[in-house]
């Protein structure tokens, strides 16, 4: 079957989808994107997803294109054409077509908006199972990394570092030793004592969906919580480690750098915070579309 996108009112095959060559988020990365689990055709924290749409549109001050409750039969749609049952659906919105100018164009012109979606959800059971290992990198974005822009040449830049070390994820660092993030995740120790750590929000890091949800969970199930920032050495000296996201759900590092985390298997923290919410994901996690 052949995949089927979304782009400016039409329903496309994915190889025919395009947008126009003085489109703003291709010629200047002015756009906001997201990307949504899907289980079992379901959207996992959609409204949580939709808020941060609107709040890094509104940082942006670019216009939602439709209304959300809209948004959400597009995605839904798109979904339900390319027969999307464990996957994900991206959904992306630049400023709009103009002639090439870095000022805004008038308000009159139309945002852009693209909706895709594909099979597949995370990493198999064998990475799981063994962990992951990233390695350290100068943080090198701009400073509101709070915004989910498609403005991503240093994390493209980080995460290709990390693949040629042969890592799954690039920790970013500040210039005061501190991690920020990864590329496309966020970052998290278990100090020995047992206390859940990651970077507070701020314009530093993005507010993850995944981590907010996590840190509900942890709370809820008791496990001690701290929102701060954390160095790379206190972090290879952790008991635990690990990342997180829409995709990679919670996933146990294993080593940083070269230095193993603990005894370099996935610890019982993070294996427990995986199952909670995988266990979220199934139930009050995987919600309606229409909730967008």
């Amino acid at each position: 079957m052949s995949r089927i996108a979304y782009v400016n009112g039409s329903y496309l095959p994915h190889a025919e989808a395009s947008v126009h060559v003085e489109d703003r988020g291709l010629q200047f990365s002015d756009g906001v994107y997201e990307v949504i689990a899907v289980l079992g055709g379901r959207p996992v924290d959609l409204t949580g997803h939709m808020t941060r749409l609107r709040r890094s549109l509104g940082e942006l001050r670019i216009a939602l294109p439709m209304s959300p409750r809209c948004l959400g039969v597009v995605l839904r749609e798109v979904t339900r054409r390319n027969k999307v049952r464990d996957g994900i659906v991206y959904v992306q919105v630049n400023r709009g077509v103009w002639r090439r100018d870095h000022p805004f164009p008038p308000e009159t012109v139309a945002p852009s908006l693209m909706v895709t979606a594909r099979h597949g959800l995370g990493p198999g059971p064998a990475v799981i199972e063994s962990g992951v290992r990233v390695v350290t990198v100068p943080d090198q974005r701009w400073a509101r990394r709070d915004i989910k822009s498609v403005s991503l040449l240093p994390n493209v830049m980080a995460k290709q570092a990390a693949r040629e070390a042969d890592a799954y994820e690039a920790w970013q660092v500040d210039d005061d030793g501190l991690v920020t993030e990864g590329t496309s995740t966020n970052a998290w120790i278990v100090t020995p004592d047992g206390t859940l750590v990651t970077r507070p929000l701020g314009a530093d890091i993005l507010a993850g969906i995944t981590r907010d949800t996590l840190l509900a969970l942890a709370r809820a199930d008791g496990i001690p919580v701290e929102e701060r920032a954390f160095t790379v050495a206190e972090a290879k000296a952790a008991r635990e480690a690990f990342l997180s996201s829409t995709t990679s759900l919670a996933l146990a590092v294993v080593a940083i750098d070269d230095a193993p985390v603990a005894n370099g298997a996935p610890g019982s923290i993070t294996t427990r915070l995986r199952t909670l919410y995988l266990d979220h994901m199934s139930g009050v996690g995987a919600g309606d579309w229409l909730a967008a």
